[in-house]
């Protein structure tokens, strides 16, 4: 769905109103939408369906998503989410999926940030190397 610019700047500042420390604030959320619900700016629907995706994407960036071949022990995983809290803040959030179509390997994905070393993953590219040919 396209925006207009007007939409899009008003999301985008209710989003910077809704942080705290960097972070979003469920309090403040509550907020911003009980005010844009009450007062109903021009295109309102449009800048609170924006301003949630807005939020989605943020609330992501304290999310990371790790899948594996097979389960990792307890060590591994503390070690892996611990490294992760380094890069991406203490109040990170781990998941740990099996994915047994990787075959080998691993996959973090943190918010729009993935990474990925894998069985799979290699294949893939190797495909779309040799269907580029």
């Amino acid at each position: 769905m396209k925006i207009s610019k007007d939409t899009a700047k008003l999301s985008k500042s209710l989003l910077r109103a809704s942080l705290v420390g960097g972070r979003v604030n469920p309090d403040r959320v509550r907020k911003v939408v009980e005010l844009v619900s009450n007062s109903k700016p021009r295109n309102y629907l449009a800048v609170l369906k924006n301003y949630q995706r807005l939020i989605r994407l943020e609330v992501e960036k304290t999310h990371a998503v790790v899948q594996t071949a097979v389960k990792f022990d307890k060590k591994s995983a503390t070690a892996i989410e611990q490294e992760l809290r380094l890069r991406f803040g203490a109040d990170l959030t781990a998941e740990f999926a099996v994915d047994p179509s990787l075959i080998s390997g691993v996959r973090i994905r943190v918010g729009s940030t993935v990474w990925e070393n894998s069985v799979r993953g290699r294949l893939e590219s190797l495909e779309a190397a040799l269907a580029g040919r």
